[in-house]
């Protein structure tokens, strides 16, 4: 039916996971009241009850022991207050992302030297890829799982607790099977996606393996049950560490410098990123083939002129030619037009960091629109806005008196020299007096014009006046010579009724403008001529189209001469590919002093261009040869002997500059388009906020959801599931609106504020959801896998579906999770352990921590993360082609293989907790 919306493949995915979360929780009541033959059990937190616990802000819903109409009804207020909550994390969480993409995105500028000695300035990011994505990125999409674990603890006077440490690992896995097996079948059909960063990929996927291997021994190896200082501080520290390794790993050093790789310029403003060559079989490893040799021992080398022009350049050209392919698309549309159109085609396409996806999910999934779409739209009434506020000109109240031109040529037979002053602006009805008057320059007043001086009236409506200079002629040979001409000693006539009007304006009605100097320059017509070009190089646009170059005669004008041309070819190359070959011949008539030669330059808009090519004259020639003509026949006379001295003297010759080199630049207005289309194409300015107006505005505002990315940038009509999004999460979305703009200190008021509120959330968070699994009969360590975990990471999958179908490689999808892992492990389990032991230590006790259900969840996630990256390394070969999509068959055993994983990870953990299998 039109105007129906199909459903969205990954909100139908994250309903069946709710479903099969709020199944195996029931099962596990159902299992928890089932009689079971007692064993003795190695797990430690089999005994107790599920007796509900004074919370850390939430207090006992009393009484106790509520009948069961009254149980389900408290169920029901649970369930719901703790799935509100997960939508107030989300939106602040889209706000904490907001002020780690600009954070992340500042960047400065460097000086490069390309191998020809010459330099470049280009931007780059103050942060490191790799460093942000595992620090400020991660942190970011972990903080509900890290900060429930740290307040659980200290909540609960430094005892350790089920709750926060089974949600790092229900999430660890959530994000493990659940987010990659998603991820894995909403790939296009045909499409694959593959990691690009491989060896970053390894060091973020073996440090998530290793950090949960880690907790396993602390709690079963080192010191069963018991969590010393050193085991916290140590996984603390292993934090840095790993970030530091995968930083080596990125950056080529220590022994990762001598594997194969080679490098290119991220999209995404001049990031130096990897690229993988493609091979035909086997498993690919950072451009090698497992168990094949180097290709050659001096693949270190490949760093030496890492950061060249070219490659700086890339996403200079890249965007040239999205406004080159747009402009051929669309020809009839404006350049603003076009810059806008590429700007939302850029933004759709560049690379993206995992705190934009978030906040896209966040934002869709809430009823606030697509940011993009939203950005271009408001990006685009600004320039319309801009464009209708005409400045309007003063009225001027002055007479301005001048020359216009400045400068005069005339040939020396001329008779006479005609200047013209103007006056421009001012009451024209007033009679203006003002004096002009000759002076010498080369040439002199009396033997090569006559000396001039007087005074010129404008009476009124005369708006310009006429000088007459005579010029004397001669016939001696010599250079041209010039002359000048100045106005000065203005005078208004007023009448005395003018005088006394005490309306009398204060400022003068009349006085001299620009220029007050002309300068009349005699061209010598006894000679042929010298013919040369204005200079001996010139700077033009590759945007002229047309070049006009001017060939001058000068110290002479008499004769019709002829002078070849043509153009030779420099670093500039001919025959269309940067201009057009030309050549050809001017004829200068008599006394005719000027000529113009064409020369068609090929706009091929390149962002940096410096070519040159060459204009060369060649040696000219009279057309009346009768002056040049010898008479070998007979004997001269002495009148003919004068003449033909006479013309060999007035002979036309090549000047100075003979030969014109042609320099073509980059055009500065295209370039000036690409400069600003660049910056205003950094993510930053699209999820950031420049005020407080600003960011109550977007909390009160509904806007489309829809995630189909048009080239077009417009926005669609909210549908109904936005607007019900809306209003259900409205009070959360004005709330936050409070919390400093990411303008503010760079982000970082923002980014405090808002880690701060997440904190106070997942405390409210944390009692709903112990409170709701005593009430229901659930185990903390239960509630924690099933409902928590899937509840703070819907955001994640939403962003990861989303990273997985936009990008081009699988790293926003795959990466970031293993790294996401890794830290929730590292901050979320050694600053709270950490903390507690510490604490325990001062008071010369130990800080316990019962192994039981929590070392047996780690336990069995390890073994399954392993067969999941078996997997996913196994894609990598030729038959699939990558981590992501790839064939039909393939690509849907992959998701079911993955889901099973997630599945039998919920049965095993839960059986386990209930003692229905023993632990450790």
């Amino acid at each position: 039916m039109e105007g129906s919306r199909p459903v969205k493949p990954g909100s139908s995915a994250c309903l069946w996971l709710g479903l099969v979360s709020v199944a195996v929780a029931f099962l596990c009541t159902e299992a928890r009241t089932t009689p079971i033959p007692p064993i003795s059990p190695s797990n430690g937190t089999c005994t107790g009850n599920s007796k509900c616990h004074e919370g850390i802000i939430l207090p006992i819903w009393y009484p106790e022991d509520p009948s069961m109409g009254d149980k389900i009804a408290r169920v029901i207020v649970y369930f719901v207050a703790m799935i509100y909550m997960f939508l107030g994390v989300s939106i602040i969480a889209d706000r904490f992302m907001a002020a780690i993409e600009v954070i992340t995105s500042q960047e400065r500028e460097v000086v490069i030297k390309r191998p020809n000695g010459e330099t470049t300035t280009t931007t780059i990011r103050v942060w490191n890829e790799t460093v942000s994505n595992l620090t400020l990125m991660a942190l970011g999409s972990s903080t509900p799982e890290i900060m429930l674990s740290v307040i659980e603890v200290c909540g609960h006077n430094f005892q350790s607790g089920e709750l926060g440490p089974a949600t790092i690992v229900g999430s660890a896995a959530f994000n493990m099977f659940v987010i990659i097996g998603l991820c894995v079948s909403v790939i296009p059909q045909g499409e694959v996606r593959k990691i690009k960063h491989l060896r970053v990929f390894f060091v973020t996927a073996g440090w998530s393996i290793f950090a949960y291997i880690w907790l396993y021994m602390i709690l079963a190896v080192f010191s069963p049950n018991v969590v010393q200082v050193w085991e916290g501080l140590l996984t603390l520290a292993f934090f840095p560490i790993c970030v530091l390794l995968a930083w080596v790993a990125d950056r080529r050093l220590l022994f990762f410098r001598f594997m194969h790789k080679k490098y290119r310029t991220d999209k995404h403003r001049a990031v130096i990123i990897e690229t993988e060559a493609e091979r035909s079989k086997g498993i690919e490893m950072d451009g090698k083939l497992v168990n094949s040799h180097f290709m050659d021992g001096g693949a270190a080398s490949n760093l030496i002129g890492l950061i060249e022009g070219k490659e700086v350049d890339e996403s200079r050209r890249d965007m040239i030619r999205i406004l080159k392919d747009l402009k051929q698309k669309h020809p009839e549309k404006e350049m603003d037009q076009l810059v806008e159109m590429a700007n939302y085609y850029a933004l759709s396409h560049q690379q993206k960091s995992r705190a934009f996806y978030r906040i896209q999910a966040t934002r869709m999934m809430t009823g606030a629109g697509n940011i993009l779409k939203k950005h271009v739209a408001e990006q685009t009434k600004k320039c319309t806005s801009v464009q209708e506020v005409h400045v309007e000109e003063p009225e001027e109240y002055v007479s301005r008196i001048a020359f216009d031109p400045a400068v005069y040529q005339c040939l020396e037979n001329c008779g006479a020299a005609i200047l013209t002053i103007t006056r421009k602006g001012g009451d024209i009805n007033k009679t203006i007096y003002v004096d002009y008057k000759t002076e010498d320059g080369s040439a002199n007043a009396g033997a090569d014009y006559e000396f001039t001086e007087g005074t010129m009236v404008f009476k009124p409506g005369e708006m310009f006046k006429e000088i007459s200079i005579g010029i004397i002629d001669d016939d001696i040979f010599e250079e041209d010579e010039h002359f000048f001409v100045r106005i000065g000693n203005l005078r208004v006539l007023e009448t005395e009724d003018e005088l006394l009007s005490p309306n009398s304006l204060p400022y003068p009605k009349a006085m001299l403008g620009f220029p007050t100097v002309a300068t009349v320059t005699i061209l010598d017509d006894d000679h042929s001529g010298i013919f040369t070009f204005e200079s001996s190089s010139v700077h033009i646009s590759e945007s002229i189209g047309i070049m006009e170059l001017k060939v001058l005669r000068t110290s002479g004008a008499r004769g019709t001469i002829i002078v070849p041309y043509r153009t030779m070819e420099g670093l500039a190359k001919g025959g269309g590919e940067d201009f057009e070959d030309t050549y050809g011949e001017l004829e200068f008539k008599n006394d005719e002093t000027c000529k113009l030669v064409h020369v068609k330059i090929i706009d091929d808009e390149e962002y940096e261009k410096n070519k040159n090519f060459f204009l060369e004259l060649a040696e000219p020639r009279m057309v009346d040869m009768s002056l040049q003509k010898d008479v070998p026949d007979r004997k001269l006379t002495s009148d003919e002997e004068e003449a033909k001295r006479i013309a060999e003297m007035g002979k036309p010759v090549l000047g100075e500059h003979s030969k014109l080199e042609v320099i073509i630049e980059e055009s500065y207005e295209f370039k000036s388009t690409v400069d600003k289309l660049i910056k205003k194409t950094n993510l930053a300015l699209v999820v950031g906020t420049n005020s407080w107006r600003d960011q109550f505005m977007e909390a009160i505002t509904v806007s489309a959801g829809d995630e189909d990315e048009e080239d077009t940038g417009e926005e669609r009509l909210p549908s109904c599931f936005d607007y019900v999004m809306h209003f259900l999460t409205v009070f959360w979305k004005v709330l936050f609106a409070c919390v400093p703009p990411t303008d503010y200190m760079n982000g970082w008021a923002c980014f405090f504020v808002s880690i701060i509120i997440i904190g106070l959330l997942t405390a409210v968070i944390g009692d709903l959801a112990s409170h709701f699994g005593c009430t229901i009969g659930l185990k903390d360590s239960v509630t924690a896998v099933v409902f928590v975990a899937l509840g703070t990471s819907v955001p994640d999958t939403f962003a990861s579906k989303v990273s997985a179908v936009q990008d081009s490689y699988a790293d926003a999808a795959i990466g970031n999770v293993t790294g996401s892992n890794a830290v929730n492990v590292f901050l979320g389990i050694g600053i709270a352990w950490s903390v507690a032991a510490i604490y325990w230590h001062m008071k010369g006790k130990p800080f316990e921590v019962q192994a039981g259900s929590l070392a047996f969840s780690v336990t069995l996630f390890t073994i399954f993360a392993f067969l999941a990256i078996s997997v996913l390394l196994y894609r990598r070969r030729a038959h699939i082609g990558g981590e992501l999509g790839g064939p039909r068959g393939h690509r849907l055993a992959t998701t079911a293989f993955f889901f099973s994983l997630w599945l039998l990870y919920i049965f095993f953990s839960s059986l386990e907790a209930y003692c229905h299998i023993e632990g450790f």
